[in-house]
């Protein structure tokens, strides 16, 4: 009885005992520590400069101005909807919006084919000074945009042109072509970018690949056409959705090509009606033309990678 009685209690006791934390468990924890630890300045600055100005710009846009008479002191009040029925009964807003989609629809195919031909370039065999060609591709987008829409409006304009003799007969800063020679300003800054992009991806394939299809007795047309382009298009789609993103916000280039031509209005391009209608001030309506604006670049970029994916999928 007594050895038996000590058993029990010895079982007992080993029960009750605290059982130390799995390995795998504490392991576990301290990677959660630690990726807290260093998302945790991101999520700061991001709450602080993303979320906050966009959660600050849809308060604005539900507010609205009364005033007390003709000449009484102004008073900011909850005005639900209104601010938005003014921006769905505004003409000039849809008007620029289906401007800069027009751009995009053009200059957005344009750069990034010019941007695959450069990377495909670089990165092929029969290329020789490929520091010095990836250095002049990504060098416009070194210079700052006002820089480079200044400079092209000197070189657009007839007066202070070097090639007066052929802006004089073209007129690239009429009305008509304006928003052509806008593209070329942009296309001319970012092709680089979006070679770069393109460029990576491609660096990034197996080169057994190349050397199979080597083997196989294909050329370099042939590899490029069959393995480099389908491989590289989930970079392509990338910059597609980052130029689709960049023709909405269009502001810079118009903004300053308006101090060379006078076919620019203060309503040319999305970005700028805002600029303006802020400037008046209005900010509740100027709030407002940002909240659209930017829900109709999430739904046209959503829209267009759902319409990539189903077509890679079939």
């Amino acid at each position: 009885m007594t050895v038996t009685s000590a058993r029990s209690r010895g079982r007992r006791a080993t029960d009750e005992a605290p059982r130390p934390a799995a390995p795998g468990r504490r392991r576990g924890f301290r990677y959660r520590k630690a990726i807290a630890i260093f998302v945790l300045p991101f999520g700061v600055l991001f709450a602080a400069f993303y979320l906050t100005p966009i959660l600050y710009a849809v308060w604005q846009s539900l507010q609205k101005i009364e005033r007390e008479g003709t000449f009484g002191a102004p008073t900011q009040v909850f005005g639900g909807l209104a601010q938005y029925a003014l921006v769905f009964q505004n003409g000039e807003f849809w008007s620029s919006i289906l401007r800069v989609l027009l751009f995009g629809v053009v200059q957005v195919p344009v750069m990034l084919f010019l941007a695959l031909l450069f990377a495909l370039l670089l990165d092929s065999p029969l290329l020789r000074g490929k520091r010095f060609f990836r250095l002049a591709f990504f060098a416009p987008y070194a210079v700052p945009g006002v820089i480079a829409a200044i400079m092209w409006g000197y070189l657009y304009s007839p007066s202070l042109s070097p090639f007066s003799a052929v802006t004089s007969s073209v007129g690239l800063l009429d009305g008509g072509t304006v928003l052509w020679a806008i593209a070329n300003v942009v296309t001319w800054v970012f092709v680089g970018y979006n070679m770069l992009i393109i460029y990576s991806s491609l660096l990034a394939i197996p080169t057994e690949i190349y050397e199979a299809a080597r083997l196989d007795g294909a050329s370099q047309w042939r590899i490029a056409a069959a393995i480099k382009i389908p491989l590289v298009i989930p970079a392509i789609v990338l910059t597609a959705v980052f130029s689709v993103i960049g023709t909405l916000q269009l502001l810079t280039e118009p903004l300053v090509f308006r101090q060379f031509t006078s076919t620019i209005s203060s309503t040319f391009t999305p970005n700028m009606l805002v600029y303006s209608t802020s400037s008046v001030p209005n900010f509740n309506l100027a709030a407002a033309f940002s909240v659209v604006l930017a829900v109709a670049t999430f739904i046209l970029s959503i829209g267009f990678l759902r319409l990539t994916q189903r077509k890679a999928d079939q």
